[in-house]
């Protein structure tokens, strides 16, 4: 006989339970783990003072377009017209885009909080916020890469101080030491710095933007590739290599990195980009200080280029006095894709994770570019999916409390008294579940240790029990029993068997 579903049968092609590719579904366990991740960041950006929103998952395209760059734009989930309206649309001949779709769910949370600041004028000057939501992109699924997936973002508005950029990066930072994390690092870059690398590695100022793009994939695709793929964009040859050199001079900090051999390579290099291997080799100072004094030595003569590194020093030094200090490294290869970034831009990285887990950096135009006024606005986005991956894949979770404490079996009672001893037990602070139907003992007990359930304990009502206002307590792994306890007293009885068997 076929399967059937929803109790008839089935006709034709079998419809598939499996969700849609780069969705997923979320069982008991992985909503306990996920709950332990955020209550931990709320309980983080609350400290921090930043307060919470929420906005919907359908934006106007308007709202979304033109934020994030070509390659941002084509991963838009865009939602048809309801029925009639694009029937209507259909069938005009001079059917387009814009009137099929006008709406689509969001890409990230950073572009709907600058639609909030720019309709709300009565926010405060200092609009400290955190958001954690869904987003969604049509993107490739990967390792620790969905179509649909949650941010954590948290986000000051209405200051250029580097406060701003210490405290999210501090709050991102703590969030990351509490659940365990001990071997992430910050990374730093500025817009304008890598600016100033493409215009000393003499690119076309009409190319700047596809130099971008192209750097942004170093890490998916190597010194090479990227090489290959700069030169496919317009640029020489040579200018290809010297940015290159530069924006992965940090590097050659450490011998045997890649740069080594790609710096080889590349005979035009004359103009002195291991220079900054000697310097190290006579500096005990921080990683970024190195690499800051090199850069400021290579691009002394761009007033621009050389004010940049002085605030990027300066957001060094405010973030020595966070939690986020020891995790600091100066990174000039880091690009961050999206177009809207103006200053400062940040990632979080680990070894074991292709990807980072959290990024960010400045947007000071973005809020206006809803045309009604300039906020100036820095924020972090922490990627929930890729810190739970790698906390499962560390083994990194501690014991959840999850499912009932206790099963309430019965036998030959009234229901009624089931469910007032059962509440009983509740307003005692257990967790209980209630065996809905009458079965014998043993079933009912073999359903408390059965997967998905596990109650370490049954409560059992009978006759006797009902009478006396008392339940029989049955540890199932120890098989110790305890018979007649007040119901009054039973969670406290319950609460040290379990204790004990924590302990």
């Amino acid at each position: 006989m076929g399967k059937t579903s929803q109790g008839k049968k089935s006709q034709g092609k079998k419809v598939s339970t499996k969700p849609p590719s780069g969705m997923r579904d979320f069982l008991p366990e992985d909503i306990a783990r996920r709950q332990h991740v955020i209550g931990i960041v709320r309980e983080v950006f609350d400290r921090y003072g930043f307060v919470p929103i929420e906005t919907p998952a359908i934006e106007n395209l308007s709202t979304l377009l033109g934020k994030y760059g070509e390659e941002g734009d084509q991963l838009l989930y865009r939602l048809l017209h309801r029925r009639d309206v694009l029937a209507r649309a259909l069938a005009d001949d001079e059917v387009t885009e814009a009137t099929l779709a006008d709406k689509g769910l969001r890409y990230d949370l950073t572009v709907p909080l600058a639609r909030v600041v720019a309709e709300y004028g009565a926010l405060p000057k200092f609009f400290k916020r955190y958001q954690i939501q869904p987003v969604w992109r049509a993107d490739r699924p990967g390792k620790g890469r969905f179509r649909e997936f949650y941010q954590c973002d948290v986000d000051i508005t209405g200051t250029t101080s580097l406060v701003a950029e210490a405290e999210v990066c501090a709050a991102a930072a703590e969030v990351l030491g509490e659940l365990g994390f001990e071997d992430f690092e910050l990374r730093l870059n500025h817009r304008e710095l890598l600016r100033a690398m493409i215009r000393a590695a003499g690119v076309d100022e009409a190319l700047e933007g596809s130099a971008l793009i192209a750097v942004d994939k170093l890490d998916k695709i190597g010194l090479e590739g990227v090489k290959q793929e700069l030169v496919e964009r317009g640029l020489s040859e040579q200018s290809a290599a010297h940015l290159l050199g530069l924006v992965c001079c940090e590097q050659l900090l450490e011998p045997g990195t890649p740069i080594y051999e790609f710096v080889d390579k590349q005979q035009s290099l004359t103009w002195g980009i291991l220079g900054i291997a000697t310097l190290s080799e006579h500096e005990e100072s921080p990683q970024h200080v190195v690499v800051l004094e090199f850069l400021k030595r290579l691009l002394h003569g761009d007033e621009k280029a050389v004010a940049v590194l002085d605030e990027l020093a300066l957001l060094c030094e405010l973030l020595s006095a966070t939690p986020a200090g020891p995790r600091v490294r100066l990174f000039p290869a880091l690009a961050r894709g999206l177009s809207y970034y103006t200053g400062a831009i940040f990632e979080v990285a680990v070894p074991d994770l292709g990807s980072s887990l959290a990024g960010g950096g400045r947007y000071d135009d973005l809020v206006g570019m809803f045309g009604k006024r300039e906020v100036p606005a820095v924020g972090m986005a922490l990627g929930l999916e890729r810190i739970l991956v790698v906390m499962e894949q560390r083994g990194m979770f501690p014991s959840l409390p999850g499912g009932p404490e206790v099963l309430v079996c019965w036998l030959d009672v009234d229901v009624a008294e089931v469910l007032k001893s059962a509440h009983a037990l509740r307003g005692q602070g257990v967790r209980v579940e209630v065996y809905p139907e009458s079965a014998k003992l043993k079933k009912q007990l073999g359903y408390a240790d059965s997967d998905g359930v596990k109650a370490p304990i049954a409560a059992i009502l009978g006759a006797d029990e009902v009478k006396a206002g008392a339940v029989t307590l049955k540890h199932l792994a120890s098989g110790e029993q305890e018979r007649g306890v007040p119901l009054a007293d039973a969670g406290r009885v319950i609460r040290g068997w379990l204790d004990r068997a924590q302990g």
